[in-house]
């Protein structure tokens, strides 16, 4: 690891402060599960590190009906786990972090370095497109805020400029007859993703046939995170049935872009990825259902 000068930012202003001075000499240290790993291997070899990990105003859960769930960009995996809240809003959320890693990296590990680092394989990711999920960049001039689906568009790549931070993550309100599932498929259930899929979706309230609005994410398969459209489009606005939602997973399975590695083919993952789809769409909407 090369030598670097560490920084302890007391709060937002401090860090953006000293991202604006230090620019592309910088790297953001939130929890460090993958920063220090890729420093290590010399990756990337930063000369300033900015530890925002102890700024209390980005560790929070809070949650209302007109603006939704907001989620500090400090906040750990475990906190999301554990919160009653989320369990009961947004419980896909909740059950996609009990196969996050291990205790120990949801422990430590921050939502917004998860975000940040846009690991074509992290499994918060996926959850919080299906969810329409929302991010907050900061930097010393002000902020803005971008959708999660565009905020990340290749392997480890992100619109995050040199200058900002990420503060918050914002979800929308709880839409009513809506349910979500996220599946991952992996060697051990701790395992990043050989193929993984979310899966949210709103059914119409006077007809429970009827899809309202659906989004369908991919993980692990492509080289980032992304919506499935073009199968979305098959669904919504439709009468629910099983051809439909084998129809909406052939798309899938036409559209992806696996590559063949140690883990399988690319057609293998190809034909996971359709079955996920199909087990998901209808796990959805069972849950939607139920409420």
């Amino acid at each position: 690891m090369n030598n670097f000068e560490y920084f302890a930012a007391s709060d937002v202003k401090e860090a953006c402060s000293l991202l604006s001075r230090y620019g592309e000499e910088a790297k953001v240290l939130a929890g460090g599960q993958s920063l220090v790993s890729m420093m290590k291997q010399r990756l990337v070899m930063p000369s300033y590190l900015i530890d925002v990990k102890g700024i209390l105003e980005l560790d929070y859960i809070r949650y209302d009906e007109k603006e939704g769930l907001k989620i500090g960009a400090s906040t750990t995996h475990r906190s999301i786990e554990k919160s009653p809240l989320i369990r009961e809003k947004f419980p896909m959320l909740s059950d996609m972090e009990l196969n996050l890693a291990s205790m120990a990296v949801r422990n430590w590990a921050t939502v917004g370095g998860n975000l940040c680092g846009a690991d074509p394989a992290s499994d918060l990711a996926p959850c919080l497109m299906a969810l329409g999920a929302q991010v907050t960049l900061a930097c010393a001039s002000g902020e803005r805020m971008v959708l999660l689906e565009d905020f990340i568009f290749d392997s480890f790549e992100t619109m995050l400029r040199e200058d900002e931070i990420m503060t918050q993550i914002q979800v929308p309100a709880k839409a009513a007859r809506s349910g979500g599932i996220y599946t991952k498929f992996a060697r051990r259930a701790t395992d990043l993703g050989i193929a993984s899929v979310a899966a949210h979706l709103t059914l119409d309230e006077s007809d429970p046939d009827m899809c309202k609005d659906i989004r369908i994410v991919l993980g692990a398969v492509d080289t980032y995170p992304h919506r499935y459209k073009r199968a979305e489009d098959l669904i919504k606005k439709k009468k629910i049935n099983d051809a439909v939602i084998e129809k909406a997973a052939q798309a899938v399975f036409e559209d992806c872009q696996p590559t063949s590695d140690t883990n399988g083919t690319e057609e293998y993952k190809r034909e996971i990825a359709r079955v996920l789809v199909i087990r998901n769409i209808k796990e959805a909407i069972a849950r939607a259902r139920s409420l």
